[in-house]
């Protein structure tokens, strides 16, 4: 996952720190308020206030988890009943017309919550640190994410997984997905990473071998045309940045909270 703009865009990713649905025609990365004329939030007390929303803790091994009373944890139970009942309705209805319904799921902070990675390194990001971290795949599980997962499937409908972690990072992600309970098509054919040194033909207007050139939202948003052009309808498309929603090819988008990076 590279995370551009990431301390510039601290302030701006609060202000949708809530989270929710995200339907057609809302804002989308224009969210930001870096171009403001306007003193910035102060630094220290936005740390304060993401730690209160996260309910941040150290745990008994001395990583930094979320509390489930957390208002982080409110927000993500809200838009996981709206989903459920969304899911349960088209599904039936796809089912019911001869269609293949489809979800596609983001991983980062989507189904796995790196709040320890964020916290520990001061909201900042490095590569090498990000990837050793990525790479124990023992990240918890982003409250419910796994659930609607399994729900999903449970209703008939096929789970995707679009992220912008590396070829590289496979295991590591299968491995931690598998620790949360979210052991649904963990397989190449349903997760898709981004592979610049092989990039898939469908993306060849962004990136051929060893040049990619595609923004988050070309990445994700080609991924989800060429899951569409499999034959399957994406019903729906959960993500934690607006980068993952824009650029169509779904049904209907949730927004999940994440106030501490912004990926444009």
């Amino acid at each position: 996952m590279r995370k551009s703009l990431r301390a510039a865009a601290l302030v701006a990713s609060c202000a949708v720190a809530g989270g929710a649905l995200y339907g057609a025609g809302a804002a989308g990365a224009g969210q930001s308020t870096a171009n403001s004329t306007r003193e910035p939030y102060n630094i220290g007390l936005l740390v304060k206030d993401i730690d209160t929303y996260y309910g941040t803790a150290l745990d008994a091994n001395g990583v930094y988890q979320a509390s489930p009373d957390s208002p982080y944890a409110k927000d993500l139970a809200r838009v996981d009943a709206d989903a459920k009942r969304y899911i349960d309705k088209a599904a039936r209805k796809a089912h019911h017309r001869g269609e293949k319904p489809a979800v596609v799921f983001d991983i980062d902070d989507t189904l796995l919550l790196s709040l320890d990675y964020e916290k520990r390194y001061n909201y900042t990001y490095n590569s090498a640190s990000w990837a050793a971290y990525v790479n124990r795949a023992d990240r918890p599980e982003v409250f419910g994410s796994p659930e609607l997962v399994r729900y999903a499937a449970s209703k008939g409908v096929e789970v995707f997984y679009n992220s912008g972690l590396s070829e590289a990072q496979r295991t590591a992600a299968v491995d931690n997905l598998k620790k949360v309970g979210a052991d649904v098509n963990l397989d190449a054919a349903h997760m898709f990473l981004k592979d610049a040194a092989n990039p898939p033909s469908y993306l060849a207007d962004c990136a051929t071998p060893g040049a990619w050139k595609c923004t988050t939202v070309q990445y994700k948003s080609g991924t989800r045309k060429h899951i569409e052009d499999l034959g399957y309808d994406i019903v729906a498309n959960f993500g934690d940045q607006y980068s993952d929603l824009d650029g169509g090819y779904a049904d209907r988008t949730y927004k999940l909270p994440n106030p501490t990076y912004f990926v444009s």
